[in-house]
């Protein structure tokens, strides 16, 4: 079952999502979704003047030997824009292992583990005011768990903050903007923000912050301690994940969420 076409579709106005199809001699298809926020062309690229090329001809059953060999088949490793490629070819190959075998693809990976998933919703606000009342607004529809990002008090904007009701979606289009950023303020009203949810939400709510990568690792404790009365379910990207160890595996991820655990 070799993969005989590849091709990159990328679509939507104003906004560049990217997927991979692959298609075997045998007429099967297969999606891997290859968008990378901010940098989507970089993918695009990199699968269509890179990977593809390496895919023709090869067997689609090879699922894990194809993944070693686009990723150590390469001298430069890791990095968000290869391992987005990657993993679009790699669900696009698992898309057609499915359809091989008439199966889904949840059954092939080991088969059902949960009756149900919880889920969160992502409530935004300019202000503690409007972050609060949006997360109310989940509660009151059944959430268990809320993702809170406020702007904070002195800067003109932050990254981060969903614009809307009831959906998240920090990406601008164009050019990025240029935001002014001060550590000494976000983490002054972090804490604020996480006392407030819980005087609103009551002890129950699980809440939830993403910090986008940028506190150090003695910052990232500090707020870990800060918020520590408030029981955060979880704090997303507090340092920059790309960290190594001394065989160059990469353990930033790892560290961060090991160190969150320790100080929680």
């Amino acid at each position: 079952m070799k993969i005989v076409d590849a091709n990159v579709i990328v679509c939507c106005p104003g906004r560049n999502f990217v997927t991979l199809k692959l298609t075997t001699e045998d007429g099967i298809t297969g999606l891997g979704d290859a968008t990378l926020n901010g940098r989507e062309l970089a993918v695009a690229s990199y699968l269509k003047d890179h990977i593809i090329p390496l895919l023709i001809g090869r067997d689609a059953r090879r699922i894990e030997d194809t993944w070693h060999y686009l990723y150590k088949g390469a001298y430069w490793r890791r990095g968000p824009v290869t391992m987005t490629a990657i993993a679009a070819v790699d669900t696009a190959l698992w898309d057609i292992q499915g359809k091989a075998l008439g199966a889904p693809v949840y059954r092939l990976l080991g088969g059902r583990a949960r009756d149900g998933v919880m889920v969160y919703g992502h409530a935004s606000g300019g202000d503690l005011d409007e972050t609060v009342h949006a997360a109310i607004q989940y509660v009151e529809l059944g959430y268990k768990a809320v993702r809170a990002q406020t702007g904070i008090p002195g800067l003109a904007s932050t990254y981060g903050v969903g614009r809307g009701s009831m959906y998240y979606e920090p990406a601008e289009r164009g050019l990025p903007p240029e935001n002014l950023w001060s550590t000494e303020k976000y983490l002054a009203s972090v804490p604020r923000l996480f006392e407030r949810l819980r005087k609103e939400l009551g002890p129950d709510v699980h809440l939830l912050h993403d910090v986008h990568h940028r506190l150090t690792p003695i910052e990232a404790a500090r707020l870990g301690k800060d918020l520590e009365p408030y029981r955060p379910f979880w704090i997303e990207d507090v340092t920059m994940w790309n960290l190594t160890d001394g065989d160059g595996v990469l353990v930033g991820q790892a560290a961060t969420f090991q160190r969150w655990e320790a100080v929680l």
